[in-house]
């Protein structure tokens, strides 16, 4: 069965929000929206894309792995919220991207990490060995050119990853968050 549940059951630390920027182009175009026409032409176009993921996923993929090394061998003054930021935010990126490009897989599986980043209150060897994991995989997604949901294997990995970090809580209580702490 698997594991589906919101933050692994666990209290958020930190929310992985995107911060929209100001639209300057709207901006200076004013308001309106967009004709149906429009839209469903821009529809037609994400989902017929042929544009090949993978170049952009090497390079989100590059930076989470530089922000797991770095979270690895910290410098004394690097912040503990800036390590898992670095491995976050191009996590972020995977997530955000994948569907776009055909790549739902990587989406879900991505979601599950930033969710799993979200609770942990400290990043220590153990969750970057799961920060590993999850990175192998999606490379491991993205290399094989698994495109869709992936299917009986897809759910099959996500399951091991879900329960890696079940596991990982269950070891490491001490490196949650308690919810009377929570900011929400």
């Amino acid at each position: 069965m698997p594991v589906d549940i919101q933050h692994y059951n666990q209290s958020p630390r930190r929310n992985a929000e995107f911060i929209k920027p100001p639209n300057m182009i709207k901006a200076k175009v004013g308001t309106g929206g967009l004709s149906d026409a429009i839209l469903d032409r821009a529809q037609k176009l994400l989902e017929n894309t042929t544009v090949d993921f993978a170049p952009l996923a090497e390079i989100y993929l590059a930076s989470m792995m530089k922000g797991i090394r770095r979270a690895q061998k910290p410098e004394p003054d690097d912040d503990n919220e800036f390590l898992i930021a670095g491995v976050l935010y191009p996590c972020a990126q995977l997530k955000a991207n994948g569907g776009m490009f055909h790549y739902p897989l990587v989406t879900r599986i991505a979601d599950r990490f930033v969710q799993f980043l979200e609770v942990v209150d400290q990043i220590d060897i153990d969750a970057l060995e799961i920060a590993e994991a999850f990175h192998t995989t999606i490379k491991a997604v993205i290399t094989a050119k698994i495109k869709g949901d992936g299917g009986k294997h897809g759910n099959e990995l996500v399951e091991a990853l879900n329960d890696a970090c079940m596991r990982y809580f269950e070891k490491n209580k001490h490196n949650l968050r308690q919810p009377e702490e929570a900011e929400f």
